[in-house]
């Protein structure tokens, strides 16, 4: 799950972090006056979308009066963002920020990600904030400072203060940078979060400030997570939020063959025979061990109201759950969805000859396949014939 900037600055000021004072998240250009007057000018008008590279791209704007204040955020509000994370397409910016613009007197790059090698998680720094990490890390890597944590310790003061010192901070603002960092190792604990990033920490007069802010969560942790589970989920598409109320993952791709699976491996391994046979799946879709009626039911709903379906792949090994009981229900689900696409079905495992016998018998029109390369082959040449 990942939180736009204002939700991340909430989780820094939760832990104590210092952030601009904040005038108000704008739907509606109505809504600026009274924004404005809840933080200082000069004001910085900020589009609150999932991407970074938004000031390259004209979403974030300085203003020094209530005048350019509306004109920018005119301009922001309900613009298409192009950057390089959103693709050709980009996004439409639903929401602005209003923040006091800080004075900046020095820029550095702060966030804490977890290192899968070391298998706990790193603080990693720069002294050259406001530009992007990857890109540093490839041209200059030995700007790049890392600090190993203990989950069960926390970021201690004394690596903090080593962290400090590699900056160059002035001796004033050592301590100041201290609490930041810690706060953003608990912020990353607490939350069961893969990344916690400020870019850019700024050196204010003032002293520290975070800037900016980019927060991702684990999706498996938010059962026990309410404060995250109450967020808007900001990146799924429809479908993909239809199918977490019934508890059934999907992810929706660019391809054209409807997948149905138990397991994310098999998932996986389904996916890939179809891209090998000439096809693309249309998406991910995985019922899990405890596929029944209703959620095969609810599983065809989704999977055809994507339009770019043009045949389905029902993979399903039975362990758990018999092949005969995963047959009865695909017929049973197939009496309450209008199936309009060619429907390609493959069952393994437990009982399997009695459930390649019950869809035989049926009467219902489903192609069937005993290995899934051939079920990959024949969904592949059912998409193509009914286009």
């Amino acid at each position: 799950m990942k939180l736009v900037e204002f939700e991340s600055k909430d989780l820094f000021a939760s832990k104590g972090l210092p952030v601009p004072p904040r005038g108000g998240i704008l739907r509606d250009l109505k809504q600026l006056p009274s924004a404005l007057k809840r933080a200082k000018a000069p004001w910085v008008i900020k589009a609150q979308v999932l991407a970074g590279g938004r000031g390259k791209a004209g979403g974030v704007k300085l203003a020094k009066n209530p005048k350019q204040a509306r004109e920018a955020a005119k301009a922001i509000l309900g613009m298409t963002l192009v950057t390089p994370q959103t693709g050709e397409n980009g996004l439409k910016v639903r929401e602005i920020s209003v923040e006091h613009a800080a004075r900046i007197e020095r820029e550095m790059y702060l966030s804490v990600v977890l290192d899968r090698k070391a298998a706990s998680p790193v603080v990693i720094a720069s002294a050259e904030g406001g530009m992007e990490i990857e890109r540093l890390a490839h041209e200059r890597p030995e700007a790049i400072i890392k600090q190993a944590v203990d989950p069960n310790l926390g970021l201690r003061d004394f690596e903090a203060r080593r962290i400090a010192f590699a900056l160059g901070l002035p001796p004033e603002s050592v301590g100041e940078f201290v609490k930041i960092a810690k706060g953003l190792v608990r912020v990353f604990l607490d939350y069961d979060c893969s990344l916690v990033e400020v870019n850019p920490l700024a050196l204010t007069p003032k002293g520290l400030v975070c800037l900016d802010g980019k927060v991702i969560t684990d999706d498996n942790a938010l059962f026990r997570q309410p404060v995250l589970r109450a967020l808007p989920d900001r990146e799924s598409s429809p479908l993909e939020k239809e199918a977490k109320k019934h508890d059934i993952s999907y992810i929706g791709l660019d391809g054209s063959i409807g997948c149905m699976v138990n397991g994310a491996g098999l998932a996986m391994g389904t996916m890939d025979t179809i891209a090998l046979a000439g096809g693309m799946p249309a998406n991910f879709l995985d019922v899990g061990g405890g596929a029944n009626e209703e959620r095969v039911t609810q599983a065809f709903q989704i999977i055809l109201k994507d339009p770019k379906v043009k045949a389905v792949l029902v993979n399903i090994f039975g362990g758990i759950v018999k092949c005969d009981m995963i047959a009865a229900g695909i017929l049973a689900a197939l009496k309450k969805v209008k199936l309009k696409v060619p429907l390609v079905v493959r069952l393994q495992g437990t009982n399997v000859e009695k459930g390649r016998e019950l869809l035989n018998n049926s009467g219902v029109k489903i192609i069937t396949a005993d290995h899934l390369w051939e079920a990959a082959q024949k969904a592949v040449d059912a998409a193509r014939g009914s286009r």
